[in-house]
């Protein structure tokens, strides 16, 4: 074999290494039956706050300390105790990404992730684009 055929098959050996050590920290969103059925390790669970349940926040007392009820996709309810500042807008979330482990009956998120409301979704519908907008003499 030629060197050069050696070097090549060397970092193609290398190149699939870094895949599949890459590929390992891909995760999938999880429910809280999941996170709770194999406690200690961190899981994304993707979810829904859930309005009628009891937030606390009290900046004054500990500003990193945020906890809320939410609500996977299998429509499961738990507290998620999150020990940071309570994200901006958080009530007008459509969806919650958190990252955490179980702890009991409480799910402690690491990190948290909020999809909100597009802002250029139309407010009224029945508002249409005039058919010269956008057209330049």
């Amino acid at each position: 074999m030629k060197k050069t055929h050696i070097v090549a098959l060397m970092m193609i050996g290398v190149l699939i290494a870094v895949i599949m050590t890459l590929s390992s920290s891909y995760t999938t969103y999880e429910s809280f039956a999941t996170a709770y059925s194999e406690s200690g390790k961190e899981y994304q669970v993707i979810g829904t706050l859930v309005r009628a349940d009891e937030m606390h926040y009290e900046p004054e007392v500990d500003p990193n300390y945020f906890s809320f009820y939410m609500a996977d996709r299998d429509s499961d309810i738990k507290k998620v105790i999150f020990k940071e500042a309570k994200p901006r807008d958080f009530e007008r979330s459509d969806q919650i990404v958190t990252v955490g482990k179980m702890v009991g009956d409480e799910f402690h998120a690491s990190k948290m992730l909020l999809k909100c409301p597009s802002k250029y979704k139309d407010s009224d519908p029945n508002i249409k684009m005039s058919e010269n907008v956008g057209i330049l003499n």
